[in-house]
């Protein structure tokens, strides 16, 4: 079992240190569902302030629960629909301040407050999203933002 425990003085160092991490976790694996459950796993016990860290992978056109950490989801959203459907239809990252003011919002956790989705992209085709949630309105800045997306392009190459 990996012990690691990551604690920065700020967020540039923390999302480097997970970066880090991550990359040792899944060099050499070629699992994708072994890797997301230990990103979904090192995100869950290393960023403050979430209530759910996952990724609905893209199965078919239609994003499936994958591997995560926290309470149980949604299992199956239609690209489109959503913070994550949004981010799976638009491949653009979502980060929504307040996830009751976004426009078909999916609540799967009443305690969700505000959400991160960064799509995992490989030559063009999505291949899932990355989910966070939390239970704080504004949670995520673009610090964060920075941080997932670099996180899922190494995952882009190893899922």
């Amino acid at each position: 079992m990996y012990d690691f425990k990551i604690a920065a003085a700020d967020k540039a160092a923390l999302y480097a240190d997970l970066l880090a991490a991550l990359d040792g976790l899944t060099a050499g694996e070629p699992d994708a569902i072994a890797n997301m459950a230990n990103a979904a796993a090192l995100l869950w016990e290393t960023l403050p302030g979430i209530n759910w860290a996952g990724f609905y992978r893209n199965v078919g056109g239609e994003l499936v629960l994958g591997p995560f950490q926290g309470r149980p989801a949604c299992i199956r959203i239609p690209f489109g629909r959503g913070v994550c459907g949004a981010a799976a239809e638009s491949l653009a990252v979502q980060r929504v301040e307040d996830v009751h003011a976004f426009p078909g919002h999916i609540a799967c956790d009443a305690a969700s407050q505000s959400e991160l989705v960064v799509p995992i992209v490989r030559n063009g085709e999505l291949l899932a999203v990355l989910d966070l949630d939390a239970p704080e309105k504004a949670r995520f800045d673009a610090e964060d933002e920075a941080g997932c997306v670099a996180i899922c392009r190494l995952l882009a190459e190893r899922l």
